[in-house]
């Protein structure tokens, strides 16, 4: 991180070092850099530590900067950012160097609350009831084996864990709309990939346009499974018939029996859930590899940004 903070230097910023020591003190740490009037929060780590920064910075002015330098960086490949690995850890630079080049954007955050422990929470990427909220109440933490080779080794235990995923039934208010039945996944996407930015779900999503993407997959068997995952890789997942999706903005969503949800990969509490997008919150330094495409504001260049703000 010493080269990180030297390249910045070299850019005329002052920075200053902060490691994390537990599970939610990146929150903290980002909101006291908030309330000390600090620009930018550079976020090193995975899509954990984004997500604390995330809860730390909302609502604020203060820019959050995503360096991927943890073991699962879907956000990193949401923005196509270069990801260090063993073999190319250089690519770290050559991820600051886009950073340095790019531009501050305000993105749309997701907000879930619930009667578990993912009560009032800021979220980047997804939000989801049903196979994924199992697949990562059964699964996590994960070994340290299954970190080190990254989304293989989540798809690896993925295989053995998501056929028990249980059958539910659920009633999901989208806005104005009420849609129930059987459901084997309920995701609320915020974001143009998915299952660790494997999947380009949604590749026309924009990330300032207000609105969550809702996919209402259908209850089914282990083929219907295969079907989904099949189509989402390779084809257009919308086209199912036992797919709906639908845009909104404000989702509720009760099942019976009470299902585990989980937002950006992270356990979050259980239903009843409810979600609420929460337009531009976060204001994002967005790398240069980025597609122009992904926000409907053009953005700031960040050396624009350095004049005007006085940095």
């Amino acid at each position: 991180m010493a080269l990180i903070a030297d390249f910045w230097r070299t850019q005329d910023w002052q920075v200053e070092i902060k490691p994390t020591e537990a599970a939610g003190h990146a929150t903290e740490l980002a909101r006291e850099a908030s309330t000390a009037g600090h620009h930018m929060v550079i976020a090193a780590g995975g899509d954990g530590t984004l997500g604390e920064v995330t809860n730390g910075l909302a609502g604020s002015p203060t820019i959050m900067a995503p360096l991927p330098a943890g073991t699962a960086n879907s956000f990193a490949k949401e923005l196509l950012m270069p990801r260090p690995g063993l073999l190319n850890r250089h690519r770290l630079l050559d991820a600051v160097d886009a950073l340095a080049a790019g531009r501050v954007q305000g993105m749309d955050l997701g907000y879930t609350s619930n009667g578990g422990t993912g009560n009032g929470r800021y979220w980047l990427l997804w939000a989801g009831v049903g196979a994924d909220g199992y697949l990562v109440d059964q699964m996590e933490p994960r070994p340290k084996w299954s970190k080190r080779i990254g989304p293989a080794g989540y798809m690896l235990q993925g295989l053995f864990v998501l056929p028990r995923a249980p059958r539910f039934q659920a009633i999901i208010t989208v806005d104005e709309q009420t849609f129930s039945g059987d459901y084997m996944l309920i995701l609320i996407s915020n974001a143009r990939r998915y299952v660790g930015g494997i999947v380009d779900l949604s590749p026309n999503a924009q990330l300032d346009d207000g609105l969550f993407e809702v996919w209402l997959l259908a209850a089914g068997g282990v083929s219907r499974l295969a079907e989904y995952a099949v189509q989402a890789k390779w084809g257009d997942l919308a086209e199912n018939a036992y797919v709906t999706k639908v845009n909104g903005r404000s989702i509720q969503i009760t099942t019976e029996p009470s299902m585990p949800c989980q937002t950006d990969g992270d356990k979050s509490g259980s239903t009843p859930l409810s979600v609420q997008v929460k337009p531009r919150a976060l204001q994002l330094l967005v790398p240069s590899t980025a597609p122009l495409d992904m926000f409907c504001e053009p953005g700031m260049p960040l050396r624009e940004w350095t004049v005007l703000s006085g940095q």
